[in-house]
């Protein structure tokens, strides 16, 4: 056991990490009821990490986590696990289950461990994560609108808008309800036109209240001016 600790340390200290990840794979099971047992489960999961296995490294990381919650490692090895599913998380037109999942974890860890050193940096990934969730539910949003589909449009900005009001892509899809309205009230029959160019102009006043300095704002009011005067010749 000594002999083939000893080895596998060296080969971790040299870089070789999937030759260190066998060893200590085999030698953990020995070592269950031993004081040596969560430093080879920590050496274990950090040889994932380091060889960029994250689903592994995250996996044998909330393990000690879970196993080990009193030792000094059990703060780094879930922070460690964090990092793990972080990187874990895919870009943002795929499946994003993995991202929520990640999004929980942080959240336990900074629940667990809130004066931790690592709590601003957990609340970095975070911002990334969420950020890409907004991203994904603001392309959906973007598709209805180029789509022509005009209903399902206006519901998810607005809920994109609900969930997600300080988002980079909230000003911007903002803009994409105000042309949404514009263009529903334009293609639509004439009952239905004047309470659609409402319907613009009523965005077009929120993004004038929330978003005044978004690159879209000019267009966005001419739109909505011409909402008015389409409003107008209905009256008459």
């Amino acid at each position: 056991f000594d002999m083939n600790y000893a080895k596998a340390l060296k080969y971790y200290q040299n870089g070789q990490y999937l030759s260190a990840a066998r060893l200590f794979e085999e030698l953990y099971p020995l070592s269950l009821g031993t004081t040596t047992a969560d430093t080879l489960l920590f050496l274990f999961a950090d040889c994932y990490y380091k060889n960029k296995d994250y689903e592994l490294a995250a996996f044998h990381f909330k393990d000690y986590a879970r196993h080990y919650p009193g030792t000094d490692k059990a703060e780094e090895a879930h922070y460690m696990c964090v990092k793990s599913v972080f990187e874990i998380s895919p870009v943002y037109s795929l499946d994003q289950s993995s991202t929520l999942y990640a999004i929980d974890e942080m959240d336990l860890f900074i629940k667990t461990y809130p004066y931790s050193k690592h709590v601003e940096e957990c609340n970095q990934m975070l911002d990334v994560l969420r950020e890409k969730l907004a991203q994904k539910d603001f392309e959906i949003a973007k598709l209805y609108y180029n789509t022509d589909n005009y209903h399902a449009a206006q519901i998810a900005v607005k809920n994109f808008l609900k969930d997600y009001p300080n988002s980079q892509y909230a000003h911007e899809a903002m803009y994409i309800l105000v042309k949404n309205n514009h263009e529903y009230a334009k293609k639509s029959v004439n009952t239905k036109k004047r309470e659609r160019y409402q319907a613009c102009i009523d965005a077009f006043k929120i993004m004038q209240a929330q978003y005044p300095n978004s690159g879209y704002y000019t267009d966005a009011k001419k739109l909505a001016d011409d909402a008015q005067q389409q409003i107008n010749k209905i009256k008459k």
